[in-house]
């Protein structure tokens, strides 16, 4: 059975209210590129260029006449807006405090309150670690899924904190992928569960992925910063170094109604950006790319960020990362960019280059 098939064959136990705004969103096969020469300086992010990022691509993704005009068209008062962000590659390369608190200010412009805004990851250890509880605006909440990191992955439960809340036994993917000491028959080790975040504490999200490649995944974006992030039992996808799945397991995991009706607008952060040894960031391997990227559509969104990294591989002298053979810093026998490709082949947007429109906006 190829990724496709295995991605396709899945049995999705979600349900959620579709809308225009579920993947691809208002806008497929659109994405908005902006460069800064100096968004960042001795490796702090500058905040008046991110803002002027921000507000430029939000504008030319959307065609509204302002910043505020281009947030009311995904968010209003009474939404219930959660913002995914990524801890992975601390202390290099995360989400920064000044990407974040733009998104909160475009959202509180739309009419959301503060304490209707809900900053996630799935870890909660990993949440603190990155520091992000002690930069966000008062009373905007936080929420986790579970209180650390574990090779099982199997728990529902969260913890006694009120900002870890579990996973919703209500809704998950089915798939008949386990580890290797693992019975695909038992429904634990078949299942991943989502997430009660995204199924019952929220009602829209803003994904905020970083720009990095992946040692299992080929690259880490905005598809996989859902997929990874918002259910449980992902190990499995990549167990061992030659069991990987990640090709078919990620676009079937956004597939789910409850991620793709709910994830309405992705802010990729390419500020910085990692071409090798992902998901960590190994330092020389981070590079400063100054450019931000906006979308609705995830897959045409990765499409276009995949091309900038194996751009930067090729500037340094590697080969793309799917052509790659296994190193010390990324073990795995074959990456698989291809879930992009196969999340185009499930509906989640546009895959096709040529229907791709790319709109590059450069600041000065």
């Amino acid at each position: 059975m190829t990724a496709a098939q295995l991605a396709a064959t899945a049995q999705n136990f979600s349900r959620s209210a579709a809308s225009k705004h579920s993947m691809p969103g208002m806008f497929r096969g659109q994405v908005t590129r902006v460069s800064h020469p100096s968004p960042i300086v001795t490796n702090r992010y500058q905040p008046e260029a991110i803002q002027a990022m921000m507000r430029r691509g939000m504008t030319e993704l959307t065609g509204a006449p302002d910043w505020q005009s281009a947030w009311k068209l995904f968010f209003e008062p009474g939404d219930v807006v959660g913002i995914k962000v990524n801890p992975v590659g601390q202390p290099h390369v995360i989400s920064d405090a000044s990407v974040v608190r733009e998104i909160i200010a475009g959202l509180e412009s739309a009419g959301v309150k503060k304490n209707d805004i809900v900053v996630y990851d799935r870890y909660h250890d990993q949440f603190l670690k990155a520091g992000f509880d002690k930069w966000l605006p008062q009373g905007v909440r936080i929420s986790s899924a579970a209180p650390k990191y574990d090779d099982v992955q199997q728990s529902l439960l969260g913890a006694t904190s009120p900002n870890v809340n579990g996973y919703d036994a209500d809704h998950y993917l089915d798939m008949a992928l386990a580890h290797t000491n693992q019975d695909v028959r038992d429904e634990t080790v078949r299942r991943s569960y989502a997430a009660k975040f995204i199924t019952t504490e929220i009602n829209k999200l803003v994904n905020l992925p970083v720009l990095k490649d992946h040692q299992s995944a080929g690259v880490t974006l905005a598809l996989k910063n859902l997929s990874h992030g918002l259910v449980n039992n992902v190990s499995r996808s990549h167990s061992t170094h030659s069991l990987n799945a990640c090709g078919a397991f990620i676009p079937a995991v956004v597939a789910m109604p409850v991620i793709r009706d709910k994830a309405v607008l992705h802010v990729l952060d390419g500020i910085k950006g990692v071409y090798h040894g992902g998901p960590s960031a190994r330092p020389e391997y981070v590079w400063e790319q100054k450019a931000m990227f906006f979308a609705t559509d995830a897959v045409a969104l990765d499409h276009v960020c995949w091309r900038e990294i194996d751009e930067k591989r090729l500037a340094v002298g590697r080969l793309k990362l799917a052509d790659e053979l296994p190193d010390k810093h990324s073990v795995f026998v074959r990456k698989q960019p291809e879930h992009v490709e196969i999340a185009g082949g499930l509906g989640l947007g546009e895959w096709e280059w040529s229907k791709i429109k790319l709109r590059r906006i450069e600041l000065s």
